[in-house]
């Protein structure tokens, strides 16, 4: 597949790393441009291809949005303007308020992490690879039916778009699980039993089912938001 990745932290490199190792053609974009010396250093050790943000939007048939929460909004208003509408956007977001992105309204008031992306992009996501550190991503892959494969939780609306990124959850070594839509994506959001826990598919199934809707204090801003992850404000 030809894969755009908007994004070249943590979890943009590690899938950065596997997507190229399966031979899928990714072009990879972070903040700073496709001269930057991280983003060469990222292309030179997988061979994908350092772009713009805008061509990593148009760069094929998934596009993986994986940047801070706070920085959603920093994104071109036209990012997606053109791009025909059978391409699948996959979001990685967390919201971290007291530690790095500030008050973001809309989720304060009750909107799924998702589902505010997704009203800022203009277009549907699927909500994926969020709920996994980015070490375990890169190494932590299996082949299918191996005991105590890890599981990943796929949540969105348009059952062909979650049905793509169920594929390639499966392709990178991890048991793909259905989450249901966008606005239950909240069962996989930081705070959560299945967050960063390395479940296996019947734990995941069990944790989502756990999972209760109302934001812990630690995961909601408060007035002297942010700090940061050593010392949440």
């Amino acid at each position: 597949m030809k894969i755009g990745i908007i994004g070249a932290g943590h979890i943009g490199g590690a899938l950065t790393h596997r997507f190229r190792e399966l031979g899928h053609e990714v072009s990879v974009a972070n903040s700073r441009g496709p001269q930057s010396d991280a983003l060469a250093a990222l292309a030179k050790e997988t061979g994908a291809k350092p772009v713009t943000v805008k061509e990593a939007a148009r760069a094929g048939e998934v596009v993986v949005v994986t940047i801070p929460e706070k920085n959603i909004t920093d994104l071109p208003d036209d990012l997606f303007d053109g791009v025909r509408p059978d391409v699948v956007v996959i979001d990685t977001g967390n919201y971290y308020p007291r530690q790095r992105d500030g008050r973001i309204d809309g989720i304060e008031s009750g909107l799924t992490e998702s589902r505010w992306v997704s009203q800022q992009l203009g277009r549907p996501v699927v909500k994926a690879f969020n709920n996994i550190y980015a070490e375990h991503l890169r190494d932590r892959g299996r082949p299918a039916g191996m005991p105590g494969r890890i599981a990943l939780p796929i949540a969105g609306d348009d059952p062909k778009a979650k049905a793509v990124v169920l594929r390639l959850v499966d392709q990178i070594g991890f048991d793909p699980v259905d989450a249901g839509s966008i606005d239950e994506s909240w069962r996989q959001q930081p705070g959560t039993p299945v967050y960063a826990t390395d479940l296996d598919a019947r734990g995941v199934k069990r944790a989502l089912l756990e999972a209760r809707p109302e934001r812990g204090a630690e995961w909601r801003a408060t007035a002297k938001s942010p700090g940061d992850f050593a010392r949440p404000a």
